[in-house]
């Protein structure tokens, strides 16, 4: 008899996203033309700077362990970029470094969560953040936003989802899988909210560079000492400088709490990989002109699939104002035949898709947004065009 696994890892579900996209490379292994539209990383190369600089790293032999949480000139680079970018002061002894933004949630979990305490999790929301908050032993607690709310919660609804069990809030901004953003005025009375209760705040803001229409970022840190000591702040490099497979993340905090995290990480990972960390200093301390660059071409993209989907019959879809996602309304949809598939709802509505319109989208139901399915728009303008080309001809079957 062979002793049982894991309750806690059987209990983990794979990632909605990944498994869109698994089936999307399958089909185009296979030869199909097919077009992606789920995950979500941007589709520019590196920049050659960045890449110089891990060149450079080899070339000197910077082969080996840095410290487990990351280099100091690393932690400084941050520093000064989060202080030039959103007007936060941290020291390199309150952030750590490791393996991507996903890893600094789960360190950040690891360091607030007890067994039991819950997490408050505004949805739609990216769908690790539910599985990572279980994985600790904590309780995620969804508090939903609809559509007609803009997909952002009210200080009301969050004081109603408080217990006495509430440890934390994962608070996404800009987000995945909306791509709305809350204001400083939004971000206030929730941080009100959050100080009142004693609650601590995960903020995500990994997408912070990619804001549009002139808009201005406000990271929630920056809102008042009272708000910063009880926020871990998350970010990383992935999305700004198009460097998702370096595996770059980094999180400020409290000193008592980046030293948990610190703690953890030497005993899991260690440090995160040298060549990468020279390669991240390059992409923080250089000119920021090409993120510039990258944030125009998505914003046209964003501007052509917006007005693009609202003219096509049965679908729609809000304005989102950062990020490169945009959610399809399918509620329409359901219940019609497409495809020769019966649409019950937005998990049928991207298989068919998939299957007989060849263009992968992510359903909406991993995120805890049923009806919709989430398109990136981290993808050139011509797959865009034939993507939605493509919807149109799909729906008129």
């Amino acid at each position: 008899m062979v002793k049982e696994l894991s309750r806690i890892a059987r209990g983990v579900r794979a990632s909605t996203t990944m498994a869109i996209d698994s089936l999307y490379k399958q089909m185009k292994a296979e030869g199909q033309d097919v077009i992606g539209f789920a995950a979500g990383e941007p589709d520019f190369n590196t920049p050659d700077h960045i890449k110089e600089a891990a060149y450079q790293a080899i070339r000197d032999n910077f082969t080996r362990y840095t410290p487990a949480s990351g280099m100091v000139e690393l932690k400084q680079a941050a520093c000064d970029r989060m202080k030039a970018d959103c007007g936060v002061d941290y020291t390199p002894a309150q952030v750590v470094i490791a393996s991507g933004a996903k890893h600094m949630v789960y360190l950040a979990l690891r360091a607030l969560v007890n067994p039991g305490d819950e997490v408050i999790l505004p949805t739609p929301a990216w769908v690790s953040y539910y599985e990572l908050i279980r994985i600790v032993g904590g309780i995620p607690v969804m508090l939903p936003a609809s559509e007609e709310e803009d997909f952002k919660i009210t200080p009301e609804k969050l004081e109603q989802a408080i217990t006495t069990q509430t440890k934390a809030i994962i608070l996404n901004n800009p987000s995945n899988p909306t791509g709305m953003v809350y204001d400083a005025g939004q971000l206030q009375a929730l941080a009100d909210v959050c100080v009142r209760h004693d609650l601590y705040i995960i903020a995500d803001e990994i997408y912070y560079g990619l804001l549009y229409d002139g808009k201005t970022f406000t990271s929630i840190a920056s809102l008042g000492e009272e708000v910063k000591r009880r926020t871990i702040l998350v970010n990383g490099v992935s999305k700004s400088y198009a460097m998702t497979g370096w595996r770059i993340g980094y999180a400020m905090a409290e000193p008592e709490i980046a030293k948990l995290m610190a703690d953890y990480v030497s005993h899991s990972t260690g440090s995160p990989c040298s060549i990468s960390q020279r390669a991240a200093m390059a992409g923080l301390t250089a000119s920021q002109e090409e993120v510039h660059t990258m944030r125009e071409a998505f914003q046209a993209r964003r501007d052509y699939m917006v007005e693009r989907m609202n003219r096509i019959p049965g679908v729609s879809c809000i304005r989102p104002e950062g990020a490169f996602y945009v959610m399809m309304n399918i509620q329409k949809l359901i219940g019609r035949t497409l495809g020769g598939i019966t649409i019950r709802d937005d998990n049928d509505f991207a298989t068919a898709f998939l299957k007989q319109g060849l263009v992968a989208v992510v359903p909406g139901e991993g995120f805890g947004a049923p009806g919709f399915v989430r398109w990136s728009y981290a993808t050139s303008m011509e797959n865009i065009k034939e993507g939605l080309d493509r919807l149109d001809r799909f729906l008129a079957n």
